[in-house]
């Protein structure tokens, strides 16, 4: 009997073993996510995102040696605010985890969303279980260089909006603040949420473009990529639907009832002109035959006088 107790005792441990591994079996792995508007790098470049076949993207998977498939687990345990003692430069986007690594390439192509400087700024930041923390949104200074690793020496000391506990509604929080007006240019929207229901804190990096001086502001306010958004259509004149000039002889022609070209003006009865027992044509023929018969009545007349 304790023979048997202790083989199902192993088998039971053997069992849920690799349940202990699992991602969801940790507290601290409960709390996922990261922004898909503006879209964020990690999300853009996930399968889930649709910009994975773009040049960025590619690059960033073949320096991963693997896809974005966990985009919502880009994550630092136990920094507790030391961002900027724990997170080295160049590794921002990353957070100085080798698997997303690819993310801090420095590009000038990664997909990226339009917004307008001061204008409104609504963050969407999907999650799939709801936690307290704290958001903090910052934005690269104005002469950002999208060419160079992103340091903390691009970002200003103190976030442009701070969110605290907002509700999770829908899978995502969404949160509102003003954008800062001077920024133009490709910029970096740098989001830090910091947990405090769990020791986590996230990071991300979603890329925006803000209009160039003398661009008009309104042609940035999308907010979907900047990749993906198809040039709007110039306005085509509207067409009048009349058939073709040509198209209306080979109706006529089939149908029997219009006038041919260079025939008389309408209301003439064409067929006269053409065929028929009492147009011109009768008219003459007629004429002749009756001169005929009056040239041969005359000279038998003048012939019978003549005898007598």
């Amino acid at each position: 009997m304790t023979r048997m107790t202790a083989r199902l005792g192993a088998r039971m441990a053997a069992a849920t073993a690799p349940l202990l591994l699992l991602p969801w079996a940790a507290g601290s792995a409960q709390a996922h996510g990261a922004p898909t508007d503006p879209v964020s790098r990690v999300y853009a470049c996930s399968p889930e995102g649709g910009d994975a076949g773009s040049a960025a993207c590619r690059a960033a998977i073949a320096a991963n040696g693997a896809p974005f498939t966990a985009w919502d687990n880009l994550r630092v345990a136990g920094v507790g605010g030391r961002d900027r003692q724990v997170i080295p430069d160049g590794r921002l986007c990353s957070g100085n985890l080798p698997a997303y690594r690819g993310l801090d390439l420095a590009r000038r192509d990664w997909p990226a969303t339009r917004l307008a400087p001061g204008g409104r700024l609504t963050l969407t930041y999907a999650s799939t279980i709801a936690h307290t923390g704290t958001f903090k949104l910052y934005l690269t200074e104005q002469g950002y260089d999208p060419a160079k690793p992103l340091a903390w020496s691009d970002l200003p000391e103190r976030p442009f909006a701070e969110i605290t506990d907002p509700p999770l509604r829908g899978g995502a929080y969404r949160m509102n603040a003003t954008l800062p007006k001077d920024r133009t240019g490709r910029q970096v929207l740098y989001t830090i949420w910091q947990n405090s229901s769990t020791p986590d804190t996230y990071y991300s990096c979603s890329d925006v473009v803000f209009p160039e001086h003398g661009e008009a502001a309104g042609a940035a306010r999308s907010t979907r990529p900047a990749t993906t958004v198809p040039a709007t259509p110039r306005p085509r004149p509207a067409r009048t639907r009349s058939a073709p000039a040509e198209s209306a002889a080979p109706v006529s022609k089939r149908r029997g009832d219009g006038p041919a070209a260079g025939a008389p003006a309408e209301g003439t009865p064409v067929a006269q002109t053409t065929h028929g027992g009492s147009g011109p044509s009768a008219s003459l023929l007629a004429g002749g035959a009756t001169a005929v018969l009056l040239l041969t009545g005359g000279a038998a007349l003048f012939l019978r006088l003549r005898r007598r």
